[in-house]
């Protein structure tokens, strides 16, 4: 899981250079475009321009927009390497352009100097004070010397206003985007700690589920245990009669079924089989679970109804669906009063899949009893193992969906089970009996 999560915020950091490296082109080639602009159409206001001006700022946009357009085509070039390069680029092509024409056009009135605003920016965003202080300097040697060929003092005013807006830009920039980073390697190392402490409370989680589940099985299968120990001690105990000892004899061989029964639902827990996915017809399956759970209906004098299109039709596994669903219905036969009512509905619920639902018209289970009902070895039967509910949510996890208490009112309780609806339908299509 931290291999994961390093490995995302190092795409997340990636992803946030690059689009940091497509602003500046952006910028970049903006300036460069401005300035080939001026050239080529206000000549009678800025005055005549060297053609060799206005090829190198025409190679100089043409190289930014190569950039620009390779940052944007979102091809697979990053690299830490690709970050070094693309960081200095701005600086080292705007320098150069600036001081050629500068060079070029000594003597005249000329604002090159605002070639030097973008690598100024980069590199208080990039690098360390010892390069963002050599990029300033440069920059505002730049602007005296192109005063020094003007030779008027207006010119070396407006050079060191220039500088003085340049050294502010670039230091304040500097130490606003190293405050940034500092905050944002700090919130890295929190977030590493916290992701750390997660996985440290989940395998002490998983480690006190097991106690729990452990001491569970203990007590559960200590008491049973204990039971035919105790009658067969008794029944072997000189002096007994028969009829004592054939009911000892029977005392144990009923702990013994419990004992078998509770180890089978045990493992049926612990260890659940994998699903096999099937095309069902879904009434039938509620059909066919209906007339099973029907004898013990009709000795509690509940009513049982199927409320499904005859038609719908699903792919889950029906053998573990359908087990699911008898320990919902006769649970809830044994929770109805005389007379009362069990409802099988089953709906459609498009890409979401299917909604199977079982209804009593009992109720409500108490906060207490609601909160522990899937946890294994609850029960508040006489005789239960408690592992009805929890196998029962598993057979559904199983296949991706999920079983819940839905509606727990006076008169009205409601188990549902979601199934999703499968990415691709599966070759093999069965009915479920």
């Amino acid at each position: 899981m931290t291999a994961l999560y390093v490995d995302s915020l190092r795409v997340f950091e990636f992803e946030s250079i690059r689009r940091q490296h497509w602003v500046f082109a952006l910028l970049n080639l903006t300036l460069i475009a401005g300035l080939l602009v001026i050239h080529l159409t206000l000549a009678d206001y800025v005055g005549p321009s060297s053609p060799l001006s206005i090829f190198l700022l025409s190679v100089a946009f043409l190289l930014q927009a190569t950039e620009l357009i390779l940052l944007s085509s979102g091809r697979e070039i990053w690299s830490e390497r690709t970050d070094i390069i693309l960081s200095w680029w701005p600086i080292l092509l705007n320098s150069l352009l600036a001081t050629m024409l500068s060079i070029i056009e000594a003597g005249d009135d000329h604002q090159y100097f605002i070639l030097m605003a973008v690598p100024v920016i980069q590199g208080a965003f990039t690098f360390s004070f010892g390069i963002v202080a050599a990029i300033i300097g440069f920059a505002d040697a730049l602007n005296f010397f192109s005063a020094y060929w003007l030779g008027s003092m207006n010119e070396y005013l407006e050079a060191g206003a220039t500088s003085l807006i340049y050294t502010v830009v670039g230091l304040l920039v500097w130490l606003l985007v190293r405050n940034l980073r500092q905050r944002e390697h700090l919130l890295e190392r929190n977030l590493e700690e916290l992701n750390r402490t997660r996985e440290r409370l989940t395998v002490e989680e998983k480690l006190a589920a097991v106690g729990r589940l452990s001491s569970a099985i203990a007590h559960e299968i200590r008491n049973p245990v204990a039971m035919i120990s105790s009658s067969l001690a008794t029944a072997v105990r000189p002096g007994q009669d028969e009829t004592e000892r054939h009911k000892m004899f029977e005392i144990a061989a009923s702990e013994a079924s419990r004992l078998e029964r509770l180890t089978s639902d045990f493992l049926a827990y612990a260890r659940p089989r994998a699903a096999r996915i099937s095309r069902t017809n879904v009434a039938d399956m509620l059909n066919y679970t209906a007339a099973i759970a029907d004898a013990h209906a009709a000795n509690h004098r509940v009513a049982i109804t199927v409320d499904a299109d005859p038609n719908l039709q699903g792919d889950f596994d029906p053998s573990l669906i359908q087990q699911a669903l008898l320990n919902l219905v006769l649970n809830a036969i044994d929770a109805c009063p005389s007379t009362g009512k069990v409802i099988l509905r089953a709906s459609d619920n498009g890409n979401k899949g299917i909604r199977l639902e079982v209804i009593d018209d009992a109720g409500p289970i108490s906060e207490e009893v609601a909160a522990k009902l899937f946890e294994p070895f609850f029960t508040t039967k006489a005789g239960g193992t408690g592992l009805g509910l929890a196998i029962a949510r598993n057979a559904v996890r199983a296949q991706g969906g999920d079983l819940e208490l839905s509606v727990n009112q006076p008169g009205r309780v409601c188990f549902s089970i979601e199934i999703p609806a499968p990415r691709t339908h599966p070759e093999a299509h069965t009915t479920a009996p």
